[in-house]
């Protein structure tokens, strides 16, 4: 679950149950960093554009509760966020390599944040950025539109 999308009580579980263990201050520290960097989403002017794609088997996780999903619900709505599911019977090799992020700043200088259990990247080589770029267009292409991801994840809120 992206950063951006987390409730307070989902980013919560996460920091607090990594190994090796944060003390408290910096668990603390590195929720309200979390929730502060959320103001991307409402925050700006003009507005980021957004674009996330989530794999069903996120969204199935024990930690994502009805407040979560909710909350993606919410998300859904911003007229910035484009927020698509990709459901299980969808999932295409591409999908299944990781989580990657494209970022493009407003010099149009394009990224590909990549993060791992022990390092995170953040190239800028156009043959990176571009294989990332590609590999989101297939997903993308396979995932649900974001109207029919909106009713999928409705539908789980109503399942709980």
């Amino acid at each position: 679950m992206p950063g951006l999308l987390q409730t307070e009580s989902y980013a919560r579980t996460l920091i607090e149950n990594r190994y090796p263990p944060l003390d408290e201050e910096t668990v603390e520290q590195r929720i309200i960093a979390r929730m502060e960097r959320q103001t991307i989403l409402t925050g700006r002017k003009p507005p980021t554009g957004l674009s996330f794609v989530l794999y069903e088997a996120v969204l199935r996780s024990p930690l994502v509760d009805a407040e979560q999903l909710c909350r993606l619900l919410d998300v859904s709505c911003l007229r910035n966020v484009a927020l698509q599911v990709l459901p299980y019977e969808r999932a295409v090799p591409a999908a299944l390599m990781g989580p990657m992020v494209l970022l493009e700043t407003r010099a149009h200088e394009r990224f590909a944040f990549a993060e791992g259990p022990f390092a995170s990247e953040l190239p800028a080589d156009p043959g990176v950025v571009n294989r990332v770029s590609e590999r989101l267009s297939v997903i993308r292409t396979e995932a649900l539109s974001p109207a029919e991801s909106a009713r999928f994840i409705k539908g789980m809120v109503d399942r709980q």
